[in-house]
């Protein structure tokens, strides 16, 4: 018997549970049976078509990062839309950890597989607060030319 892949908002905080906090590097193999052969998936880094190039990101993110460890703060689900706010905190291998705090949409097809999945979130500035001497005039930069 075939294993069913129709996700549902319990199954998405189970699975994003497992696939970050685990002892090591991160593990999407168990997640990935639940994406769309067709997934769009973009982010503030990059856009990217299908379930080969996703896959590909998601082992190149297990190479660069030393420990990742995501906790969903909440989650919601409306219609095919799931919506999640978290907080990734990631250990680059030769810097510090930093905290991310994000959103992601991901929409489900009629089968239930995520055909696209949208990220936001401030990469630079999560990561720059977690230097000392560069923060203040990162914030000061970005206060005088956008805020």
């Amino acid at each position: 018997m075939e294993k069913d892949y129709r996700l549902t908002l319990e199954i998405v905080k189970d699975l994003w549970a497992k696939t970050y906090n685990t002892d090591g590097k991160p593990d999407w193999s168990h997640i990935l049976p639940y994406y769309d052969d067709d997934i769009y998936f973009r982010d503030s880094i990059q856009e990217i078509r299908g379930i080969v190039e996703f896959k590909e990101m998601t082992e190149r993110l297990t190479e660069r990062s030393k420990d990742l460890d995501m906790k969903l703060v909440k989650a919601i689900q409306q219609d095919n839309d799931i919506f999640m706010e978290w907080e990734m905190t990631i250990s680059y291998k030769k810097y510090p950890s930093s905290v991310l705090y994000g959103f992601s949409r991901l929409t489900l097809n009629d089968e239930g597989k995520i055909i696209e999945q949208r990220d936001y979130y401030d990469l630079w500035g999560d990561i720059f607060d977690n230097i000392p001497f560069f923060v203040k005039r990162y914030r000061k930069f970005m206060k005088k030319k956008f805020g």
